[in-house]
């Protein structure tokens, strides 16, 4: 089942969940008050012909389906009284039926949904270091495919409802709104994405969220690349431009079309032996203070270091006397096993 969060713009609530919710919770309602007005018409139109006037075929009808005990009016004849037993079989089951599915679409549709909020907003609040990724459209469902196929938790932000691929857990609002950001988690998050198609709305979000989170990593998308300079002032980590990365990939697939469907393949294909990986220096790790020959990375996990990150620059073929720093990014290529064991021994 599906699971939604949807949010109602106003401070100081809680968000509002829906699963699973009919399309057209009133669909049944209306059929049935249509059938109730078809019973009615029909009552008219038979006490009519059995002599009644118009007015007062109408007011039989209704006295009759509504059982409230009035005595008949006119002569009561066979034909009378077989058509009243007709009429309140038919007109009683009606009503009722109408009657019941107003109550249920009034009460029992709130209470699913607020029974489907509570328990996915305890489902969010026990995420920690999760992803939130605001905006669902062609970009947004590309890295959440990458990041679900990781094996990473992303909640996911989109002012649209989420059709029948809707992601777990997702929430349906708009991101710029400080409420569906806490909704989301993002005060335990450890990355956010955004993939909104508006660099303004990225903007807004970005300043927000990094108020919120100082400490929280930013990757934003934008689409021009005039504001990548104010994303950046913003507190984004990373910007991402689609079209200038599409466009220089398939640049890259008419001058080396082999070495960039091998460097694809080693991202992210499982079939692949080796792999590329990142691996960071921590400050109270084995590594930090060290150099490469004497942290043996090569000897003792197989891995081989291809550059270290350090300041936003790389360093690429680093000598094994490069002395490592806390905050360095160790890219290294080994087997998923060879790059586990670097993790593994870089936490030590």
């Amino acid at each position: 089942m599906v699971v939604k969060l949807r949010i109602r713009r106003r401070r100081g609530r809680l968000p509002y969940l829906v699963r699973g919710a009919p399309k057209d919770p009133w669909g049944r309602f209306w059929a049935g008050l249509g059938g109730l007005v078809l019973v009615i018409a029909v009552g008219t139109f038979g006490y009519h012909r059995l002599g009644l006037p118009v007015g007062e075929a109408l007011y039989q009808t209704v006295i009759t389906i509504t059982t409230v005990g009035y005595g008949e009016i006119g002569t009561v004849t066979d034909s009378y009284r077989a058509f009243t037993i007709v009429l309140i079989l038919f007109g009683v089951g009606a009503a009722l039926y109408t009657l019941g599915v107003l109550i249920e679409s009034l009460f029992e549709g709130r209470l699913d949904d607020e029974i489907r909020r509570r328990r996915m907003q305890k489902q969010i609040d026990r995420l920690s270091g999760h992803v939130v990724l605001c905006g669902f459209g062609q970009v947004g469902r590309a890295i959440y495919r990458e990041l679900a196929a990781a094996g990473r938790t992303v909640v996911v932000i989109d002012r649209l409802e989420f059709g029948d691929d809707a992601p777990l857990p997702s929430v349906v609002g708009e991101a710029t709104d400080d409420d569906v950001l806490v909704a989301a988690g993002l005060d335990r998050a450890g990355t956010l994405v955004l993939a909104l198609d508006s660099d303004v709305d990225n903007l807004y979000v970005a300043l927000t969220a990094r108020s919120m989170c100082p400490g929280l990593f930013i990757v934003a998308r934008t689409n021009d690349s005039s504001s990548e300079p104010k994303l950046r002032q913003a507190g984004v980590d990373r910007v991402v431009n689609p079209h200038a990365i599409g466009g220089s990939r398939m640049a890259a697939l008419v001058l080396e079309p082999d070495v960039v469907d091998f460097l694809g393949v080693v991202m992210h294909a499982d079939e692949l032996s080796v792999r590329l990986a990142e691996t960071p220096v921590t400050a109270h790790g084995p590594f930090a203070g060290r150099s490469l020959a004497a942290c043996e990375i090569d000897e003792s996990t197989g891995a081989t270091v291809l550059a270290v990150r350090r300041e936003g620059s790389f360093v690429t073929d680093p000598p094994d006397d490069f002395v490592l720093a806390a905050e360095d990014v160790l890219i290294a290529l080994g087997t998923r096993e060879q790059l586990s064991a670097l993790n593994s021994k870089a936490g030590d």
